[in-house]
C-alpha cells in the first residue's frame, strides 16, 4: 500500500488557506505506520511543479457542472494536474478516493477514464465522528460552539435522503433543507440533488441514481458533505 502525502498549491485561489491548512506529517505517519502502509510518497512542492513547469489538466463534465466549481473555478484544474501527476509516479493498481469530497471523487474517474491512465478508482466511503460530522483537515478550525452545530448539515442531508426516497418532490425538498440549514447557522452555497454520475441537476427521483451535496459556511470555516438517496 502506498499513500502519498501532498498539500497542492495549485487547488488553492489567493485568499485561501493554504499557508494554514492543517499538516501533521509526523502525526500521519503513525497513524500510517500502525495501518502498515509499505511507502509514503511525500514529493516536494519543487519536485511536483519544478521551474518551467507549464502544462497542466483542465477537466470539464463533472468539473463544470455548477457545484464545487462555481465557489472554486480554479480547483480542479488543480486537482487534475496533481493527481495525473501522482498516479504516473506510482502507476498504482488500485487507487482509493473518499466519497465525501464527492465531485472530485467523479471528476477523477472520468479523467482516468478519459486519458486511459491505467489505475482503477475505488470509492471508499466517507469516514464520520460520531455524531455524522464528516472527517476533515478543516474540523480542527471549529470553535466548540459551531463544532456542536457542525453536524446538522449532515442530518439535513439524511433527512432530505429519506424524504426524496419516500416519493417527496426534489423541489419542495431542497427548499425545506435550506431553510432547515440558514435556521441551525449555516451559510449555504449549495444544496442540490443532482445525478450520481454525471452530477448533471434533476427534477425527480426517478431520473437518479440521486446524490444529495451540500456546501456551507460555519463562521470562517466552510464544510462539504454528500449523501446517496
Amino acid at each position: 500500500m502506498i499513500v502519498s502525502i501532498f498539500v497542492n498549491p495549485t487547488q488553492f485561489a489567493v485568499g485561501e488557506d493554504l499557508a494554514s491548512y492543517p499538516r501533521s506529517f509526523d502525526a500521519d505517519l503513525a497513524v500510517l505506520a500502525e495501518a502498515r502502509a509499505d511507502l509514503v510518497w511525500a514529493p516536494a512542492v519543487e519536485t511536483m511543479y519544478p521551474e518551467g513547469f507549464a502544462s497542466r489538466i483542465v477537466p470539464s463534465g463533472p468539473a463544470a457542472v455548477g457545484l464545487e466549481d462555481a465557489f472554486r473555478p480554479h480547483f480542479f484544474a488543480g486537482v487534475a494536474t496533481v493527481v495525473s501527476k501522482l498516479l504516473l509516479q506510482c502507476l498504482p493498481d488500485i487507487a482509493v478516493f473518499g466519497e465525501k469530497d464527492y465531485q472530485q471523487l467523479r471528476v477523477v474517474l472520468q479523467m482516468v477514464g478519459d486519458l486511459d491512465i491505467p489505475v482503477r478508482i475505488v470509492a471508499g466511503q466517507t469516514v464520520r465522528e460520531a455524531d455524522g460530522l464528516a472527517m476533515s483537515s478543516r474540523n480542527v478550525y471549529l470553535p466548540p460552539g459551531e463544532r456542536a452545530l457542525a453536524p446538522s448539515l449532515y442530518r439535513v442531508l439524511t433527512s432530505s435522503a429519506e424524504k426524496i426516497a419516500a416519493g417527496w418532490p426534489i423541489r419542495t425538498v431542497l427548499g425545506e433543507g435550506r431553510e432547515a440549514l440558514e435556521r441551525a447557522g449555516f451559510s449555504l452555497d449549495y444544496l442540490e440533488a443532482r445525478h450520481a454520475d454525471t452530477l448533471g441537476p434533476i427534477a425527480t427521483g426517478s431520473e437518479g441514481p440521486v446524490r444529495l451535496l451540500a456546501a456551507a459556511r460555519l463562521g470562517t470555516v466552510r464544510l462539504i458533505d454528500n449523501v446517496a438517496v
